[in-house]
C-alpha cells in the first residue's frame, strides 16, 4: 500500500514560521501596451527606430531636426475614421478663416439684397449667377468675379459693314437702339438705328492684308503734285523720323509699353546696310502708323478731306498692314516686340472706331501675353530693369482689354485671377530704369504715376462693371411695373459699395496730377467750374492729367446709363434715380471740359479717342433729355448737347467723322425739344384736369359719348380741348385765351425741318387724346435726387 505525500512542511518547521505572515504570491509586472502608429516619420524609418503619433514625434523634438511624414495610404477602416475626422476639423478651420477675410473686406458693408431677378429671367443656365455672395462681388480678380452671363444684347450692322454683329448691354450701341425705339414710337417714326451712326473712314481698310497696287514695291514713287506722305506711299527717312519723334511725348507718356532707348538703338540697326532704305520691322512700322494718325489730324483742314484715301484717321493704313505681315512671320515664335506690336495696333485701330478689328487683334495680345508668361511674377533674378517692362506690357494690356470689352459689352479676355504679376513700379527709381527721361513731379510722382492710377482706376471700375451685369440689370416688362421698379432699385443700391471704392480712387490721386479749377473748385467731380490750365506745364503732363479726368468721368457715364428708363413709373426709385441723374452730371462735365480745352488749347488735338468720349457723352445726354423732359436737371443737358455740336466742330477740322456727329447730336436734340414741349403739354392737361375735376361735376359733353367739363367756355376730355363746345364768356374768356395759347405753343414747331410733318394726317386734338390715353404718358418723372 503506497503512501502519497502531500508535500507539506515538517510541524517543527511550520511551529517555527507560525508568527510571520504567509507572502502573497509573486506575479510578473505586464509590459506596457505598445501604441500604434500608422506611419513612422522620415527620419525614424529611415533610422529603424521606434516612432510615435505626436507631431513632431519625441525622437525628433529632442534631436531638434524636422518631423516629415509623407502621405500615408489608407489601408484600414481605423484610420480612415481618422482621416475623415482630421479633413472635416481642417475643413471648419478654413472656413472660419474665409470667414474672417469676408469680414474685414466688406468693413460692415452688406451687399445683400433680398430681392433676385425674375423667374423668367433666370434660367436654370443662370441660377448659379444670380446670386452674387458680398467678398466676390468686391473682389476684383476673383474667380467668379470675372464671369459674368451676358444675357442681352443688340445685333446691329456699323457703316463699313453689312454684317450684323453682336454688342451687349453696357455698349453704347446698345443705348442707342433703347433711344431709337422709345423716339420711334413717340413720333410715330420707323427710322431706322443707323441714323445715329456717325460717317465711317474709307471702306478699303476694311482689309488690311490686302495688296493693292501701290504695295507692290517696297517703295512707291509719290505721283506729281501728291503728297508723299498721305498718298499710300512709304516714307523717307527724314519723315519718318518726324513721326517717331512725335511718338514719346504723346502716345508713349499715356501708354508706356516700349523702352525709348531699347528702340532707338533697334531703329537705328535697321539702317546699317543702306541709307536709303531701312530693314523691315513691325515694331517701327506700327509705331509709325499710330503717329501719322495723330499727325495727320493736326494738319489744317484735315478734317474736309472726306472718305477718300487722304482720311486721316486711316493715315498709316500702309504702314500698319506691312506690319501685320510681317507679324504673321512670327507667330510661332513670338517675343516681347511681337507682343508690343500688338498692342500699339489695337490702340491704332480703336482710334480708328474699327470696333471689330480692335477687338480680335486685343484677343492676338492676350494669347501672346500669356504664351510669354506675363501674367506670372517676374522672377527675381531678372533685370529690374526687364521686369518693370514685362509689368508694365501686362497691365497695359489689362487697361486694353477692360477698356474695349466694357465698351462693346463683350467678355473679357484677360481673367486677373489666372495672374499673379503685380503692379508696376512708378517711383523715381523705376523711372529711371523706364529708359525714358522725364523729370519728376514731387510728391514721389513721376511720369509712371499716370499709368499706376490709370490701372488702379480701371481695377475699381471693372470690378463694379462685373458684378454689376451678373446680376441681369434687363428685366422683363411681363413681370409688372411695380415688380421691375423694385429690381431696378435694388441693383442701384447693390452699386453702391462698388462706387464708394471709385471715390476713394479719386481722392487719392496726387494733386500733380489734378488739373485745377478757377475758384477753388474741385477736380473730378461734377460741379464743373472753369479748368486753370498750368500755362508752363509740359504738353505731355498736361494731356496726362486731362486724359485721367476725361477717362473717369466717360467710365463713370457707362456704369450709371443703364439706369436711364424711357417708361415712366409710378414707384418711387430714389437711387435709381439719383444713378440716371449722374450719368447726365458726369457727361456734362466731360462735355464742358472738352469744349474748354479744345476751344482755347492745343492739348487734345488730334486725339482721337477725346473725340468718342464726347460722342459717347452726347448720344448719353440725348437719351436722359428724352427720357426725362421735365427732371430739373433736363435744361443742363440739354444745353450739354448743344455745347457738344460746338466740340464736333472744332473736331471736324481734324476728322472728317466729327462733322457727321455734329449733324445728328443737333437732329436728336431738335427732336428731344418736340418731346420736351409734348411732355409739357400733357403736364398742363393734366393739371387742368385735376383742377376741374376738383371743382365741378363732369357732364357728358354735346354729341360724344366721353366725360367732359367746361371751363372758359372750353370742353376738357378725352377728346382734348375744344373751344367753345359750352359756348361762354365773361370772366372765363381769360382761362380760354390762355389753355387756346398754351397748347398752340406746345405744339408750335419749325415745320421745315419736323413740327406736325412727322405726323401726317394727324389733328393737334387726336394727338391729345391719343397722348392723354397712352399709359406711358403717366406723367411722372424722377425726382432730383
Amino acid at each position: 500500500m503506497y503512501t502519497t505525500f502531500t508535500g507539506m512542511a515538517p510541524a517543527a518547521d511550520s511551529k517555527s514560521s507560525a508568527p510571520s505572515s504567509p507572502q502573497a504570491p509573486q506575479h510578473p509586472k505586464p509590459r506596457p501596451k505598445r501604441s500604434q502608429v500608422a506611419r513612422a516619420c522620415d527620419w525614424c524609418r529611415v533610422h529603424r527606430i521606434k516612432c510615435d503619433n505626436h507631431l513632431p514625434c519625441s525622437n525628433c523634438k529632442r534631436r531638434g531636426g524636422r518631423c516629415i511624414q509623407g502621405e500615408v495610404e489608407v489601408r484600414t477602416l481605423p484610420h480612415a475614421y481618422r482621416k475623415i475626422e482630421h479633413l472635416e476639423n481642417r475643413v471648419k478651420e478654413l472656413e472660419q478663416e474665409l470667414e474672417n477675410e469676408r469680414k474685414a473686406s466688406r468693413s460692415g458693408v452688406s451687399l445683400d439684397t433680398p430681392l433676385t431677378t425674375p423667374s423668367s429671367v433666370t434660367s436654370s443656365a443662370h441660377s448659379d449667377t444670380a446670386s452674387v455672395s458680398a467678398s466676390d462681388s468686391l473682389s476684383d480678380h476673383g474667380s467668379g468675379s470675372e464671369r459674368k452671363t451676358l444675357c442681352e444684347g443688340v445685333h446691329i450692322r456699323s457703316a463699313r459693314s453689312q454684317q450684323e454683329t453682336w454688342y451687349g448691354p453696357s455698349s453704347l450701341f446698345y443705348f442707342l437702339r433703347r433711344v431709337n425705339t422709345f423716339m420711334n414710337t413717340s413720333l410715330r417714326e420707323t427710322r431706322p438705328i443707323n441714323r445715329m451712326l456717325p460717317d465711317s473712314a474709307n471702306k478699303l481698310f476694311d482689309v488690311p492684308s490686302q495688296n493693292t497696287p501701290k504695295e507692290q514695291s517696297p517703295r512707291a514713287t509719290p505721283s506729281a503734285g501728291g503728297d508723299g506722305v498721305t498718298m499710300g506711299d512709304y516714307l523717307t527717312p527724314t519723315q519718318e523720323e518726324y513721326f517717331i519723334s512725335r511718338f514719346w511725348e504723346t502716345y508713349h507718356t499715356a501708354l508706356p509699353v516700349l523702352d525709348e532707348v531699347a528702340f532707338k538703338e533697334h531703329y537705328q540697326s535697321l539702317w546699317t546696310t543702306s541709307n536709303k532704305e531701312r530693314k523691315p520691322s513691325a515694331l517701327v512700322d506700327i509705331v509709325i502708323a499710330i503717329c501719322m494718325q495723330y499727325a495727320m489730324a493736326l494738319q489744317p483742314g484735315a478734317g474736309h478731306a472726306g472718305n477718300g484715301d487722304n482720311e486721316n484717321t486711316i493715315a498709316g493704313r500702309w504702314h500698319y498692314q506691312r506690319c501685320q505681315r510681317l507679324l504673321s512671320n512670327e507667330l510661332e515664335n513670338p517675343t516681347l516686340s511681337t507682343l508690343q506690336c500688338h498692342i500699339l495696333s489695337t490702340s491704332f485701330l480703336c482710334f480708328g472706331s474699327f470696333q471689330n478689328m480692335a477687338d480680335s487683334t486685343c484677343t492676338l495680345a492676350v494669347r501672346t501675353a500669356f504664351m510669354l508668361g506675363l501674367h506670372l511674377e517676374p522672377p527675381e533674378d531678372m533685370p529690374k530693369r526687364e521686369r518693370e517692362m514685362r509689368k508694365r506690357l501686362w497691365w497695359g494690356l489689362y487697361v486694353l482689354d477692360s477698356k474695349i470689352s466694357m465698351k462693346l459689352g463683350r467678355p473679357f479676355l484677360l481673367d486677373y485671377s489666372d495672374a499673379t504679376c503685380s503692379l508696376p513700379g512708378h517711383d523715381f527709381e523705376a523711372a529711371m530704369l523706364s529708359g525714358s527721361v522725364f523729370p519728376p513731379l514731387g510728391e514721389d510722382v513721376t511720369w509712371l504715376t499716370f499709368n499706376f492710377e490709370n490701372i488702379k482706376l480701371f481695377k475699381a471700375v471693372r470690378a463694379a462693371y462685373t458684378a454689376f451685369y451678373r446680376r441681369q440689370i434687363n428685366t422683363p416688362s411681363a413681370s409688372g411695373e411695380q415688380e421691375n421698379s423694385k429690381i431696378i432699385e435694388s441693383h442701384a443700391e447693390f452699386l453702391a459699395p462698388y462706387i464708394e471704392r471709385i471715390e476713394d480712387w479719386v481722392k487719392n490721386v496726387p494733386s500733380a496730377l489734378e488739373t485745377r479749377r478757377i475758384g477753388n473748385g474741385t477736380p473730378f467731380s461734377t460741379e464743373f467750374t472753369s479748368l486753370e490750365i498750368e500755362p508752363f506745364a509740359s504738353p505731355w503732363l498736361q494731356r496726362q492729367r486731362l486724359v485721367l479726368e476725361l477717362m473717369y468721368h466717360n467710365l463713370c457715364i457707362n456704369l450709371f446709363r443703364p439706369f436711364i428708363r424711357f417708361t415712366p413709373s409710378t414707384t418711387p426709385t430714389p437711387t435709381a434715380d439719383k444713378a440716371a441723374t449722374r450719368c447726365a452730371a458726369h457727361a456734362v462735365a466731360l462735355t464742358r471740359i472738352m469744349h474748354q480745352v479744345l476751344s482755347s488749347t492745343t492739348i487734345l488735338s488730334g486725339w482721337l479717342e477725346a473725340f468718342q468720349w464726347q460722342w459717347n457723352a452726347a448720344m448719353s445726354l440725348v437719351g436722359f433729355a428724352i427720357a426725362y423732359p421735365r427732371h430739373p436737371e433736363a435744361t443742363a443737358a440739354r444745353d450739354a448737347i448743344d455745347l457738344s455740336v460746338a466740340v464736333f466742330g472744332i473736331c471736324g477740322r481734324s476728322f472728317a467723322p466729327a462733322a457727321s456727329a455734329a449733324g445728328i447730336a443737333r437732329d436728336l436734340g431738335a427732336q428731344a425739344d418736340i418731346l420736351a414741349k409734348q411732355a409739357e403739354a400733357r403736364e398742363l392737361v393734366s393739371k387742368t384736369d385735376r383742377s376741374v375735376k376738383s371743382e365741378s361735376t363732369l357732364p357728358d359733353a354735346p354729341g360724344s359719348g366721353n366725360l367732359g367739363a367746361e371751363v372758359g367756355g372750353a370742353f376738357v376730355g378725352n377728346d382734348g380741348i375744344v373751344p367753345g363746345a359750352w359756348g361762354g364768356g365773361g370772366e372765363d374768356e381769360g382761362m380760354q385765351d390762355f389753355l387756346a395759347e398754351s397748347i398752340d405753343m406746345a405744339f408750335s414747331v419749325d415745320s421745315q425741318d419736323f413740327g406736325m410733318a412727322l405726323w401726317p394726317g394727324v389733328d393737334v386734338n387726336m394727338m391729345n387724346m391719343n397722348m392723354s390715353n397712352d399709359p406711358q404718358w403717366g406723367g411722372y418723372w424722377p425726382q432730383q435726387v
